[in-house]
């Protein structure tokens, strides 16, 4: 296989895993009684996985950490957390997110 074909190989692939990782569990559950204490469970596992993709993103840069005055990713996320407390919304907090980050990059 060349080089062009590899890529459409791990392209289809990793569509392939994106689509079975969403659609499995769907499927499997969808018409089924979950107990009272996986669904006291489920309440609590976006907070962990919402942040374990965050602090990558706010803390870390070419592998290490960034806790410097200059990061302006921490600094932008400091009016969002407060926009994401305050109001509870997605829309609202990507918003100052987007908006403060390119805010701090213009000054």
């Amino acid at each position: 296989m060349g080089a062009m074909e590899d890529k459409v190989a791990l392209a289809l692939l990793m569509g392939l895993s994106n689509a079975l990782t969403r659609l499995l569990p769907v499927r499997l559950l969808s018409g089924r009684e979950l107990s009272p204490l996986v669904k006291t469970w489920l309440k609590y596992v976006p907070v962990p996985v919402l942040c374990a993709m965050l602090a990558g993103d706010l803390l870390v840069k070419d592998g290490q950490l960034q806790l410097a005055a200059s990061n302006l990713y921490l600094w932008a996320a400091i009016p969002s957390f407060l926009v994401a407390y305050k109001t509870r919304s997605l829309f609202a907090t990507v918003v100052v997110g987007v908006v403060s980050l390119a805010a701090l990059r213009a000054f």
